[in-house]
Formats: structure tokens, C-alpha cells, sequence
């Protein structure tokens, strides 16, 4: 596994870029008839303010009108993902996992499984219990509590059992720009970041390397 860290990037740009590594894995596939001899990658990436929905989101999910968002300064696209409507922007960790899940003998629920317990045994390290809620993928805090928040979002697609798109985990992450949404298709559950939960501001870098470090940990090829 390869890892690269884009920095600071534009959501389209880094759409791209993905949908280019994404492709050339599933390209070598087919030509092989077999797991893929390129290395899978796991990008690492921040994204300035944009709003994405995913293919089976509704667009009545977006509250705000396209003059409000230019005002905040905010991009929008409808994305080729799974799951609703989020939002990324500055102090929030995206990764990209290209893989080929054929390289660690998995199907697409274990995969989400994985990514999700990536995040789970990362929040342990701030003293913070992440969980799963049934039905909505990706890492909660209090899920089956009138206070339950979501710190990390995922949306995938995948094609021959290769990966693309990935997760959003808030770290200091302006939650204010979720009112433009209701989050992920929830109107009764709110968002949170690290920053909120331990009241300080964390560094980011830092926790980049500590999440990466959990898909080394939990993506070990056959």
C-alpha cells in the first residue's frame, strides 16, 4: 500500500485524480483476469468548503439556495459515490482508499467494516468511544441517545471489487457549515469534530498519521 498526502486540494481536482488511479487499477485488472498488479493507494487529503451529494442522495437534502451558497464561499457537485449529502472543508482528514479488495480477500461489507474500525480504534486514542449505527454508515458518537452525532462520514463506489471515494472525519472541522444541510439525509441527529469533543484545537497532522496508521494496521494483503 502507498500512501500520499495531496495537501490542500480542490474536491474536483482530487475527483480526478482518484477517478485516474481508479481507473488505470481497474484497466490492469481486466487485463490480467486476476488481482491487480498495481499497489493499492491510500490518499490523504483536506478539501476547501464544498457540499457533495452522492448518487442516491435528495437534492432536497441541500437547504440553502445556490446564491447562498456562493456567498459562503461554498463549491457543489453531485458526486458518483454511495450515501447522501456532506460536507467537507478546511480541518476535516478525507481518505481515499484506492484498493483492490481482491489483494485482502474481502467483499465491499467487510471493506466499510474495515474503514469504519479504522476510525473507531482512532478515536480510542483520545479517549473517545465511537460506534456504528445500523443502517447509516460510518462512525457515530451516543448513536442510540437523543445526543447522537456523527464525527466521520463514508461514501464508496467500487467496481470489479476496486475502491474509490473514501471517508471525512471531522477534526477542527467548522461544523457551522452542516446548517446548510441536513447531513448525510439525517434531520434528527447532529455532527460533532475531535476539536468539540476535547474542547481544543488538535493537530492535524498529527491525527493524519495516527488514521493511517489504523489502515496499515487493518489492511494487511493476503
Amino acid at each position: 500500500m502507498i500512501y500520499t498526502d495531496w495537501g490542500k486540494i480542490r474536491y474536483e481536482e482530487a475527483w480526478q485524480r482518484q477517478r485516474r488511479l481508479f481507473e488505470e487499477r481497474l484497466e490492469q485488472k481486466k487485463k490480467h483476469d486476476g488481482p491487480n498488479p498495481l499497489p493499492d493507494c491510500l490518499v490523504a487529503c483536506e478539501h476547501y468548503p464544498v457540499l457533495t451529494l452522492g448518487k442516491s442522495g435528495r437534492p432536497d437534502n441541500l437547504l440553502v439556495s445556490d446564491r447562498q451558497l456562493s456567498m459562503r464561499g461554498v463549491e457543489f457537485f453531485r458526486t458518483d459515490r454511495g450515501g447522501d449529502i456532506t460536507y467537507h472543508g478546511p480541518g476535516q482528514i478525507v481518505m481515499y482508499p484506492i484498493f483492490d479488495l481482491s489483494h485482502y480477500g474481502i467483499g465491499l461489507r467487510e471493506y466499510i467494516f474495515r474503514v469504519e474500525e479504522a476510525v473507531i480504534r482512532f478515536l480510542q486514542h483520545y479517549g473517545i468511544q465511537g460506534e456504528r449505527l445500523e443502517g447509516a454508515t460510518g462512525v457515530w458518537l451516543s448513536p442510540h441517545s437523543p445526543q447522537a452525532r456523527k464525527i466521520c462520514a463514508i461514501g464508496v463506489k467500487s467496481s470489479r471489487y476496486v475502491t474509490m471515494h473514501g471517508l471525512a472525519l471531522n477534526i477542527n472541522t467548522d461544523l457551522s457549515y452542516f446548517s446548510l444541510i441536513n447531513p448525510c439525509g439525517f434531520t434528527d441527529k447532529g455532527v460533532t469534530s475531535l476539536q468539540l469533543e476535547l474542547g481544543q484545537r488538535q493537530d492535524f497532522e498529527q491525527c493524519k498519521l495516527l488514521l493511517r496508521d489504523q489502515f496499515f494496521e487493518l489492511f494487511i494483503p493476503n
